[in-house]
């Protein structure tokens, strides 16, 4: 699943965290704290003293928390007639989601100043960039040139990187957001955090290479830059390599304070990375200090699913859905709570549960994640006609059609509904357009074999011997292969054995078998049989004369 179970901007946070404000904290100690997510070390530590200035960092610190009404109550600890203290008075109400009045108070600190002080407009910016209520970057924008004008057109570092994050609001904005942060690597070579953020934007891309390019020169400049650990512990996740993906994290949480934060972090990467038993304890383990955190209770019913508890999973996801606001409700929770359903023998509230979020789903790659869920669902009633009918839906609504995953859907569908000729027919349209595709090529063999269930046409020999040819292709991975070679190579050596009758012919495959799978029992006991030396057969003792009487 392509997803992470919690909020990204707070415990994935891109840049919230990672900067020091315009605003300042009292002591560089305190901006590294920030910078590395000790939260709570940050907090003990401004608690000391009762400047606003600290009261404008701990409303960030409890920002970054996802506390909102703490953030608020700070921010107005450090409000004021100030510019300085209507900046504070506006992050208040963006705390609270009042993005008008609060866009209202940053318009009256830009004005205190005739829009020349760059220091103020600067934490403007950096308002805007740390918050998710922004709907529109035309404002924070005007903020920003109105700082670049008062820096004299220089490139300011902590500005730059707000910039960046401000585009990243946009649907389109991440190229800007990258000029952003190259700007403020340019002003400042030694900026760790503009470093950290081109490295975590190159992970959202996908872009593995520059990510850890990025990432690493940001570690190298600051080796206790704990979030630059768990964006690389992301980039090896979204590579596949989840034990390098794990061990990252794990360094990430050595450096990162211990608290129930980073505690539901490691639950929720051990669950990315399929630990699932192990993400179950230290799930169980979070919810002990923090029992009402939603994240890990969002987790517990997954990893009761995922663990074949079905009746705990169900409790668990009933618990969860009455504790969680309808906003924080993710589309894969109605997906996991179909699946419980599913399980648990109610199938008909799985699909109105799944049909209802299709419904609701803005997203279309989420809509279309869901309605994968759905057909799922279908096929697990063995409604096999509604299920054709919506993958096919799927299909035609496709804008790109050179993506088969659809289309193999469909085939599935077919095979499970027992409509093989047309399944068949689908797995044609796939291998003509991709031949060596070899999870189509096995398949398509046992379509056929389900079509010729007695072997005698062979119509699944040439399919099964050329997923054989493909599995010794250049670059074939063995272990994808194993399970597919033994079905392959033992139906062949019963083809040779009972249609063409050719012993040796046999014998060769069976052996083939036994190479990969030593203790399989069918291919020994066919092998058997062909070596079995035939019975003699005992002379007939001559018949009992018929006595006379």
């Amino acid at each position: 699943m392509s997803f992470k179970p919690w909020k990204q901007p707070l415990l994935a946070a891109a840049a919230l965290a990672a900067g020091t404000t315009a605003a300042t904290a009292q002591t560089t100690n305190v901006e590294t704290l920030i910078q590395h997510e000790r939260y709570n070390e940050a907090r003990a530590t401004l608690a000391k003293g009762g400047t606003p200035e600290n009261a404008f960092e701990l409303g960030r610190i409890y920002q970054f928390r996802d506390m909102p009404d703490s953030a608020a109550y700070y921010f107005n600890k450090a409000s004021g007639t100030t510019p300085f203290g209507q900046v504070a008075a506006g992050r208040a109400l963006l705390a609270k989601g009042q993005m008008a009045p609060a866009d209202a108070q940053f318009d009256a600190a830009a004005k205190a100043t005739k829009n020349k002080d760059a220091k103020v407009l600067t934490m403007i910016a950096q308002a805007y960039a740390e918050t998710d209520e922004v709907k529109s970057i035309d404002k924070p924008l005007a903020f920003i040139t109105n700082a670049q004008t008062a820096n004299k057109g220089k490139d300011d570092p902590a500005l730059m990187v707000a910039r960046g994050e401000v585009y990243l609001h946009s649907d389109n904005g991440g190229g800007e957001a990258m000029n952003s942060f190259d700007r403020a690597v340019m002003a400042n070579p030694s900026y760790a955090q503009a470093y950290y953020e081109k490295g975590v934007l190159n992970v959202r891309a996908r872009n593995f290479n520059e990510a850890r390019t990025n990432l690493n020169k940001a570690v190298e400049l600051d080796p206790s830059y704990a979030p630059a650990y768990r964006e690389l512990a992301d980039m090896y996740y979204y590579a596949g390599q989840y034990d390098q993906a794990l061990s990252t994290f794990q360094k990430y949480t050595s450096l990162s304070e211990k608290s129930p934060r980073t505690d539901a972090q490691y639950a929720s990467f051990l669950y990315l990375t399929k630990k699932y038993p192990e993400a179950l304890t230290a799930v169980n383990a979070s919810l002990q200090n923090d029992p009402n955190n939603l994240t890990m209770n969002r987790l517990k019913a997954y990893l009761l699913y995922e663990t074949n508890d079905y009746a705990g999973a169900a409790t668990a996801m009933d618990a969860y859905m009455k504790m969680a606001p309808a906003a924080k409700i993710l589309p894969e929770d109605y997906v996991y709570q179909a699946r419980i359903l599913t399980k648990s023998g109610h199938a008909d509230e799985a699909i109105a549960i799944l049909q209802k979020a299709i419904a609701a789903a803005p997203d279309p790659a989420k809509k279309s994640e869901l309605e994968n869920d759905l057909a799922s669902a279908y096929i697990g009633k063995k409604d096999y006609t509604d299920a054709i009918g919506l993958i096919k839906k799927k299909i035609n609504n496709n804008p790109d059609k050179t993506d088969l995953v659809d289309v193999f859907r469909l085939a599935s569908a077919y095979d499970n509904a027992k409509k093989y000729t047309q399944a068949d027919s689908v797995y044609n349209v796939i291998l003509t357009a991709k031949p060596t595709y070899a999870p189509g090529v096995l398949a398509r063999a046992r379509t056929n074999n389900n079509l010729d269930p007695d072997s005698k046409k062979g119509l699944a020999k040439p399919y099964y011997e050329r997923y054989i040819e493909l599995s010794k292709a250049e670059g074939a991975d063995p272990a994808k292969f194993r399970n597919g070679l033994i079905e392959a190579n033992y139906y062949l050596g019963v083809y040779e054995l009972q249609v063409k009758s050719n012993k040796a012919g046999a014998s060769t495959y069976f052996q083939q078998v036994l190479a990969i799978d030593p203790a399989n029992k069918d291919a020994t006991n066919a092998l058997s049989i062909i070596n079995a030396k035939p019975r003699a057969t005992p002379a007939r003792k001559p018949a009992a004369p018929v006595k006379k009487k």
